[in-house]
Protein backbone atom coordinates (compact mmCIF):
# COMPACT_ATOMS: atom_id res chain seq x y z
CA UNK A 1 0.00 0.00 0.00
CA UNK A 2 1.46 3.33 -1.03
CA UNK A 3 1.55 6.40 1.17
CA UNK A 4 -0.94 9.20 0.44
CA UNK A 5 0.43 11.97 -1.76
CA UNK A 6 -0.37 15.65 -2.02
CA UNK A 7 -0.19 17.76 -5.16
CA UNK A 8 1.64 20.98 -4.38
CA UNK A 9 3.23 23.83 -6.27
CA UNK A 10 6.61 25.05 -5.13
CA UNK A 11 7.83 28.45 -6.26
CA UNK A 12 11.59 28.03 -6.51
CA UNK A 13 13.85 30.70 -7.96
CA UNK A 14 10.80 32.35 -9.52
CA UNK A 15 9.58 29.21 -11.31
CA UNK A 16 6.66 27.03 -10.31
CA UNK A 17 7.11 23.28 -9.89
CA UNK A 18 3.95 21.17 -9.72
CA UNK A 19 4.88 18.02 -7.84
CA UNK A 20 3.22 15.16 -5.95
CA UNK A 21 4.80 14.41 -2.58
CA UNK A 22 4.20 12.39 0.52
CA UNK A 23 3.28 14.80 3.34
CA UNK A 24 6.46 13.78 5.21
CA UNK A 25 8.85 14.58 2.32
CA UNK A 26 11.44 17.21 3.19
CA UNK A 27 11.91 20.33 1.13
CA UNK A 28 15.52 19.27 0.50
CA UNK A 29 14.40 15.95 -0.99
CA UNK A 30 11.68 17.64 -3.05
CA UNK A 31 14.15 20.19 -4.42
CA UNK A 32 16.72 17.55 -5.33
CA UNK A 33 14.51 14.70 -6.52
CA UNK A 34 11.29 16.31 -7.74
CA UNK A 35 12.49 19.72 -8.96
CA UNK A 36 15.89 18.38 -10.11
CA UNK A 37 17.73 21.23 -8.38
CA UNK A 38 20.68 19.38 -6.90
CA UNK A 39 22.69 22.35 -5.59
CA UNK A 40 21.08 21.96 -2.17
CA UNK A 41 23.20 19.41 -0.31
CA UNK A 42 22.14 16.97 2.36
CA UNK A 43 24.66 16.55 5.14
CA UNK A 44 23.44 15.58 8.58
CA UNK A 45 19.68 15.62 7.81
CA UNK A 46 19.13 16.85 11.39
CA UNK A 47 19.43 20.62 10.83
CA UNK A 48 22.87 20.85 12.42
CA UNK A 49 25.33 21.26 9.55
CA UNK A 50 23.64 23.89 7.37
CA UNK A 51 24.61 22.28 4.06
CA UNK A 52 20.94 22.32 3.02
CA UNK A 53 20.36 26.02 3.76
CA UNK A 54 17.99 27.72 1.31
CA UNK A 55 16.08 30.98 1.56
CA UNK A 56 12.36 30.90 2.17
CA UNK A 57 10.79 34.34 1.91
CA UNK A 58 14.36 35.72 2.09
CA UNK A 59 15.08 34.00 5.42
CA UNK A 60 17.59 31.13 5.74
CA UNK A 61 16.01 27.77 6.60
CA UNK A 62 17.31 24.22 6.83
CA UNK A 63 15.64 22.48 3.92
CA UNK A 64 16.06 19.12 5.65
CA UNK A 65 13.79 20.30 8.49
CA UNK A 66 11.09 21.97 6.39
CA UNK A 67 8.44 19.78 4.84
CA UNK A 68 7.81 20.35 1.15
CA UNK A 69 4.11 20.94 1.89
CA UNK A 70 5.11 23.77 4.27
CA UNK A 71 6.92 25.53 1.42
CA UNK A 72 3.83 25.75 -0.78
CA UNK A 73 2.92 29.41 -1.21
CA UNK A 74 6.38 30.53 -0.07
CA UNK A 75 9.16 31.97 -2.23
CA UNK A 76 12.05 29.50 -2.10
CA UNK A 77 15.49 30.45 -3.38
CA UNK A 78 18.30 27.97 -3.91
CA UNK A 79 21.91 28.34 -5.00
CA UNK A 80 20.77 27.77 -8.60
CA UNK A 81 18.84 31.03 -8.37
CA UNK A 82 21.81 33.22 -7.47
CA UNK A 83 23.21 33.52 -10.99
CA UNK A 84 21.54 32.08 -14.06
CA UNK A 85 23.06 31.31 -17.46
CA UNK A 86 25.18 34.14 -18.79
CA UNK A 87 24.34 36.48 -15.90
CA UNK A 88 27.33 37.71 -13.91
CA UNK A 89 27.98 36.00 -10.63
CA UNK A 90 25.94 37.15 -7.65
CA UNK A 91 28.08 39.43 -5.42
CA UNK A 92 28.29 36.66 -2.81
CA UNK A 93 29.48 34.11 -5.38
CA UNK A 94 32.01 36.61 -6.73
CA UNK A 95 33.33 37.33 -3.23
CA UNK A 96 33.60 33.62 -2.36
CA UNK A 97 35.61 33.08 -5.54
CA UNK A 98 37.86 36.13 -5.02
CA UNK A 99 38.57 35.31 -1.35
CA UNK A 100 39.00 31.54 -1.79
CA UNK A 101 36.15 30.90 0.63
CA UNK A 102 35.61 27.31 -0.43
CA UNK A 103 37.63 24.17 -0.72
CA UNK A 104 35.88 20.84 -1.09
CA UNK A 105 32.60 22.57 -1.98
CA UNK A 106 30.21 20.38 -0.02
CA UNK A 107 29.12 23.15 2.35
CA UNK A 108 29.42 25.94 -0.21
CA UNK A 109 25.79 26.12 -1.39
CA UNK A 110 24.55 26.38 2.18
CA UNK A 111 27.11 29.06 3.02
CA UNK A 112 26.28 30.99 -0.16
CA UNK A 113 22.59 31.06 0.77
CA UNK A 114 23.30 32.00 4.39
CA UNK A 115 25.66 34.75 3.21
CA UNK A 116 23.10 35.98 0.68
CA UNK A 117 20.56 36.44 3.47
CA UNK A 118 23.12 38.52 5.38
CA UNK A 119 24.22 40.58 2.38
CA UNK A 120 20.69 41.29 1.15
CA UNK A 121 19.37 42.31 4.58
CA UNK A 122 19.31 45.92 5.74
CA UNK A 123 21.39 45.02 8.79
CA UNK A 124 25.18 45.25 8.75
CA UNK A 125 26.35 42.73 11.33
CA UNK A 126 29.10 43.45 13.79
CA UNK A 127 32.19 41.28 13.61
CA UNK A 128 30.92 39.12 16.48
CA UNK A 129 27.41 38.84 15.01
CA UNK A 130 28.87 37.71 11.68
CA UNK A 131 31.07 35.15 13.43
CA UNK A 132 28.06 33.82 15.36
CA UNK A 133 25.84 33.57 12.26
CA UNK A 134 28.50 31.86 10.15
CA UNK A 135 29.18 29.38 12.96
CA UNK A 136 25.66 28.03 12.42
CA UNK A 137 26.93 26.26 9.27
CA UNK A 138 29.69 23.69 9.42
CA UNK A 139 32.80 23.66 7.25
CA UNK A 140 35.61 21.19 7.80
CA UNK A 141 38.04 22.69 5.26
CA UNK A 142 38.35 26.47 5.27
CA UNK A 143 38.62 27.53 8.90
CA UNK A 144 35.93 30.18 8.26
CA UNK A 145 38.33 33.13 7.93
CA UNK A 146 38.04 33.37 4.14
CA UNK A 147 34.28 32.83 4.34
CA UNK A 148 34.06 35.74 6.74
CA UNK A 149 36.27 37.89 4.46
CA UNK A 150 34.05 37.00 1.50
CA UNK A 151 30.84 37.97 3.30
CA UNK A 152 32.35 41.29 4.40
CA UNK A 153 33.54 41.93 0.85
CA UNK A 154 30.09 41.17 -0.58
CA UNK A 155 28.45 43.47 1.96
CA UNK A 156 30.85 46.24 0.96
CA UNK A 157 30.32 45.62 -2.77
CA UNK A 158 26.54 45.77 -2.51
CA UNK A 159 26.40 48.86 -0.30
CA UNK A 160 28.45 51.18 -2.57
Amino acid sequence: MSSPRESITLNVNGSNYDIDVEPRRSLADALREDCHLTGTRLGCEHGVCGACTVLMNDEPVRACLVLAVQAQGQAVRTVEGLSVGSEPLHPVQQAFWEHHALQCGFCTAGFLMLATSIVESDNVPTDQELTDVLASNLCRCTGYQNIKKAVCSAIEATRK
